[in-house]
Formats: structure tokens, sequence, C-alpha cells
């Protein structure tokens, strides 16, 4: 299940009490950053957009890991990775795509605590 249906399903059944949502997730990331270990070995990033400045000589299995790194708004700095077992099957967007959902899942839980701070500081 996405975090975008699970969010419908909150809203269906009408529970309106403060919670982070897909949107708010979203909204905290300042920038977001993409690269393969073997392009960070050589010194080179690709942008959300897939787009590198070129392309070294890579060692073949650092070739299979993407990593995605958010700046959230506060310059904190979270990442997720994505690592494929079969060269066959890489494919560099799906990695990125891969990457970035878990790296935003690593986002929940931060805001999560921040909300609950913010209650708790209320009360």
């Amino acid at each position: 299940m996405t975090d975008q249906a699970i969010e419908q399903e909150i809203q269906a059944k009408g529970l309106t009490a403060p919670r982070v949502t897909p949107a708010d997730i979203d909204a905290n990331i300042a920038s977001e950053h993409y690269f393969t270990a073997g392009e960070g070995v050589h010194g080179q990033e690709i942008n959300e957009h897939g787009v590198s400045d070129g392309m070294s000589t890579v060692t073949p299995p650092l070739s299979l890991l993407t990593f995605c790194v958010l700046v959230l708004k506060n310059g904190f700095t979270v990442t997720g990775e994505s690592a494929c077992a079969s060269p066959e099957n890489f494919d560099a967007e799906i990695g990125r795509k891969i990457a970035r959902q878990n790296a935003i899942a690593k986002v929940w839980p931060l805001m999560g605590y921040e909300l609950k701070q913010r209650l708790h500081e209320q009360a």
C-alpha cells in the first residue's frame, strides 16, 4: 500500500487529528540528489532528472548501488539506497525511485516526532 493510498483511506474514514501527510513530507524536502556508488567514487552526481555531467569507467558492482540524498528544509540530510543483484535487471530510473522511497521512509518518523513534540508542548 502506498503512502498516497493510506492517506486516502485516512481521509475516507474522516480522521482529522493532526498528522504527517505525504504532502507534508514532500513540502519538507529542499532538494534531492541521486548517484550510484560508482559515480560517487568518481565524484559524479545524477540530479532528480537523471542528468549527469559525464560518465567515467565504473567498477561494475558499484554501478548497481543507487543512493538518494534528501536535504530537508532545516538542512538535515536523509539517505535511501537501492541495490540491484543482477546487472541485467539494473534500471537507473527504477533504482532512483526505490532509493527515494527508502529515504522517504526515514523522513516519516522524524516528522512524526516533530509533530508529537509540538502537540506535547501545546498541551
